[in-house]
């Protein structure tokens, strides 16, 4: 029996792909002990594994709106909050650690301090990544601008100090990349399929591509016309009530079922009237719509891009960050969906019309779904964390 420890961020996206693995470490007879947040605790603990809380110790969480904002966008910004939250959690995990003796950890790409504890106590390490994964032939879908580049730049020198702050306490970083960016020598699991993920010839023989981990529908949804057509902006930067009436204004008119999840930031009674053919929830299961739907407007998401397409789902792409812009321009370029350039209403609508019209969009998301269905999953994924841990234990 090994013991295993997780590390997540406080999201949904990055949590959900990782519940199935620790269902199946757990019933191989492995320990699981799953650093997250509060508000995640009851399906982490439902998958068979052992929580602690790292709501006192998050510093992203004791942020302004305007500044979660940032988080992404500005690097010298995020990496202050990485470096303030590791050092936060320095003691108590660092202790934990030292006590539980796991024989590797799993920590989300985005959880640093994950990564970072396994690097200061020379743990087995195994990195969880819910994105693409990154190099520097893939990095190229991630289209940075020259005014963003600028930015980067001229923020190092405060990067550099927080790095110094974790040097000071024993991390051995040498600078941001260490911390932020895989490696050819690290065990990586990527919840993607080799089809999809760009360039994955390029990458070593520790990355292991998995594919999507879909949970079963919780409830089913009732496809009363031809055409379901869902929308749904994710569950962060989701605060767009100005493009949901314009969604409601483009559909009213058709004979199209619309479902439209819209989150907690804008009330339903905002949106005024609401046509018999268009349904809006603040949340929706989203398994079950897309198991049924025809098209589906995305922020694109990483989460909800492989839901969609594992379903053969074409998408309508409208990012919000640059992240999801580059899962969008991979859907791009493999022409199963179109990049929504203008949100008036006609514009919204035409190029809905211009997906349900032209077959390939759906052919080409059924082939990433045969994509997907053919890779070894939370099974693969137990696998390869199994391959570590012996290797630790043998050690």
């Amino acid at each position: 029996m090994s013991k295993i420890v997780f590390f997540c961020i406080p999201a949904h996206g990055h949590t959900n792909p990782t519940l199935g693995v620790v269902r199946e470490l757990t019933s191989r007879g492995h320990q699981i002990w799953y650093y997250s947040y509060n508000a995640l605790r009851k399906k982490i603990e439902a998958a068979g594994a052992i929580f602690v809380s790292c709501d006192d110790y998050d510093m992203e969480q004791k942020l302004s709106p305007k500044d979660a904002a940032r988080i992404g966008k500005d690097l010298a910004f995020s990496t202050q909050i990485l470096v303030d939250t590791t050092l936060s959690l320095d003691d108590k995990v660092c202790a934990d650690m030292e006590q539980l003796k796991p024989d590797c950890i799993v920590a989300d790409s985005m959880a640093v301090w994950g990564k970072a504890v396994a690097m200061k106590l020379g743990i087995p390490f195994v990195s969880s990544t819910t994105t693409f994964a990154f190099n520097k032939y893939s990095a190229k879908i991630m289209k940075q601008s020259l005014g963003e580049l600028f930015k980067m730049i001229f923020s190092m020198p405060k990067i550099s100090k927080d790095i110094k702050r974790l040097q000071d306490k024993g991390y051995p970083v040498k600078n941001v990349l260490d911390i932020i960016q895989s490696d050819e020598n690290t065990h990586t699991v990527v919840y993607t399929s080799p089809e999809f993920q760009p360039c994955s010839d390029t990458f070593t023989d520790k990355y292991v591509f998995v594919g999507p981990s879909i949970r079963p529908a919780e409830r089913k949804i009732e496809k009363n016309k031809d055409i379901l057509v869902y929308i749904s902006m994710g569950t962060v930067n989701n605060d767009m009530l100005p493009l949901y009436k314009r969604c409601i204004n483009a559909f009213s008119n058709t004979d199209y079922q619309v479902i439209i999840s819209i989150g907690n930031l804008v009330s339903i009674d905002e949106l005024g009237q609401i046509p018999e053919n268009i349904s809006v929830f603040s949340h929706i299961d989203q398994i079950a719509v897309l198991k049924q739907a025809d098209v589906f407007i995305s922020h694109c998401g990483m989460n909800s891009v492989n839901e969609s397409l594992y379903f053969g789902v074409p998408l309508i792409m409208l990012p919000q960050t640059s992240e999801q812009g580059g899962v969008a321009e991979r859907v791009l370029q493999l022409e199963a969906g179109i990049k929504l350039t203008k949100t008036d209403a006609a514009s919204i609508l035409n190029t809905v019309k211009s997906v349900l019209d032209d077959p390939s969009y759906k052919q080409n998301a059924e082939a990433i779904a045969n994509g997907f269905k053919r890779c070894s999953g939370a099974v693969g994924a137990a696998d390869k964390i199994m391959q570590v841990c012996d290797a630790s234990i043998q050690n």
